[in-house]
């Protein structure tokens, strides 16, 4: 059986908060990367993270804090990425460290922006890890649900479907439950998706649309993913299952979801750059939505909804035009 080692958290979000919480309670020890020194010592002396997830507290005598990412990754074994895909590339960049013999879980749910890559691929590409040692985290799952310890389902993908399993046991809970997938790509490519489809959803809603057109708008998404999916990554897969269909549902419909909030703004008429002044968190639909239409552009898959959101972030469309011809689309 594959041993995960000493464990690392890298990243200091809500999602890294959720992972590091259910990762410590099985291992009693983790390394913990975050930029900043001040929020650190905050921790340190709050023994919770002092900007997200207030309310979920920690031992700090089980943790290594560092603002050094090199010592962390020099230390670990299994190094959990949980940074907002925008800012991964910003991070590697002080990387001095060789990381393509460590396992690298990716609990990214984006893709690099300028690179269009998911993460996985992007690690592959760049740091030359071999894709045995490459998983991802996926599934419906709010951090802020974790935190509250309420029930949720997470994948574990890995081309090595040991290490996957390996994987699982440190996540596997009473309020966590666990499965593993080989479909890694699929994965990645999915959550970048109903990332999109939840900004799609949250126009909608600013719209006035109701609740019978955001159904159809969600039966529409997952054909639409399906239909990418079966071209970037043809493989045998089951898109109904939680990991996709359900990610997708979560994102869509949850007061959580940071890319409803988003596309909920627009809906309503905030311009794309006072909307995330306002949210304050990053929405990763919004860089999603443009790499996956630069992807799209030499795969030419029939992807309307994601046509339609681009048109309206990045071509300044309105909304209200946008959104009417992609209702005329739909059946």
């Amino acid at each position: 059986m594959f041993d995960c080692g000493k464990i690392a958290i890298i990243g200091g979000g809500s999602w890294a908060t959720a992972i590091a919480k259910i990762v410590v309670s099985h291992t009693h020890h983790i390394g913990w990367y975050m930029r900043r020194d001040d929020r650190i010592e905050d921790f340190r002396r709050m023994s919770h993270n002092p900007a997200y997830l207030t309310s979920v507290h920690f031992d700090i005598n089980e943790i290594e804090f560092s603002s050094d990412i090199n010592k962390i990754i020099q230390a670990y074994d299994t190094l959990v990425f949980v940074t907002p895909s925008p800012y991964l590339k910003n991070h590697l960049r002080k990387l001095r460290t060789r990381i393509k013999d460590k396992f690298i879980v990716t609990a990214i749910k984006g893709i690099v922006p300028d690179e269009n890559l998911v993460c996985s691929e992007y690690f592959h590409h760049v740091y030359d890890v071999p894709y045995e040692n490459l998983a991802c985290i996926g599934g419906p799952s709010h951090a802020e649900e974790v935190a509250l310890e309420r029930l949720s389902y997470l994948t574990v993908g890995c081309a090595d479907e040991e290490k996957a399993r390996a994987f699982t046991q440190v996540l596997t809970s009473n309020f966590i439950k666990t499965k593993t997938s080989t479909d890694v790509l699929g994965i990645e490519y999915s959550s970048v998706l109903k990332n999109v489809y939840a900004i799609a959803a949250g126009i909608c809603s600013g719209l006035k649309y109701g609740d019978n057109f955001q159904a159809v708008l969600m039966a529409n998404a997952v054909q639409e993913m399906q239909r990418f999916l079966n071209i970037i990554h043809p493989i045998d897969r089951n898109v109904y299952d939680s990991v996709y269909l359900g990610d997708l549902l979560v994102t869509g419909y949850s007061n959580f979801s940071r890319n409803r909030v988003f596309g909920t703004m627009i809906g309503k008429g905030y311009s794309v750059k006072s909307a995330q002044i306002e949210m304050e968190m990053i929405a990763e639909g919004f860089f999603g939505t443009k790499c996956m239409k630069e992807i799209n552009r030499h795969m030419h898959v029939n992807m309307p909804i994601l046509d339609a959101v681009y048109n309206i972030l990045y071509e300044r469309i309105s909304p209200q035009i946008e959104i009417k011809l992609l209702t005329d689309s739909f059946r």
